[in-house]
């Protein structure tokens, strides 16, 4: 004999299932759709990447004496940049080390900049170091550049940068500065040199 089929009743699936997956999607296409405003936006805007740099400084004193302490000020003028002509920046976690002969001297920090398109903003820093001890090595290294009339600090840090694009999104980059500022120590005058982070 054949059999019959026998079926049970019909499960439906739950209004709750229903409204979580119609929430997911909705957040999906969302999601989607930000990523390609961002997108768009960011090409739109022709993005020149807003960068740091060191405009300016000066060796406002450099002491050394036998003990092997060193005394100095400089004075430097870092600048955050924004070349772009459709967008707006803000700059944060501003922070850079300055160094001599591997000797932290300061740290120079600034709290968020906002600037605006085509635009710039400086900051003006002032480093202050007394009795800076020496070892035997760079008391020499101090010696040969008054002999030379040159000498050198080292600047180190980094700043984070980020454009508004549109209301849904932002683009961020990261500004990392490397270099080294040079001056004449019989005069002070800073010996102009790239120190940016732009890309060349």
């Amino acid at each position: 004999m054949p059999r019959k089929l026998i079926r049970g009743p019909q499960r439906r699936t739950h209004p709750l299932v229903w409204f979580l997956a119609i929430i997911c999607t909705i957040i999906a296409i969302a999601v989607i759709i930000a990523g390609i405003v961002v997108f768009v936006g960011y090409i739109v805007i022709h993005p020149r990447v807003p960068f740091i740099s060191v405009t300016n400084a000066s060796l406002d004193l450099l002491q050394n004496d036998l003990a092997g302490l060193l005394q100095t000020q400089i004075s430097i003028n870092v600048r955050a940049e924004n070349d772009n002509q459709k967008a707006h920046a803000t700059f944060s976690d501003i922070r850079f080390a300055l160094r001599f002969q591997g000797i932290k001297i300061a740290e120079l920090v600034a709290g968020p900049l906002e600037v605006n398109k085509r635009s710039y903003q400086d900051l003006h820093y002032v480093v202050q170091s007394l009795s800076i001890p020496l070892n035997p090595d760079q008391v020499e290294e101090v010696d040969l550049s008054w002999k030379r009339n040159v000498i050198s600090f080292e600047l180190k840090g980094n700043a984070r940068a980020r454009w508004r694009v549109g209301p849904l999104g932002s683009v961020k980059f990261q500004n990392h500065l490397n270099c080294q500022l040079k001056f004449h120590p019989s005069n002070g005058t800073y010996i102009n040199s790239r120190c940016s982070s732009k890309s060349t």
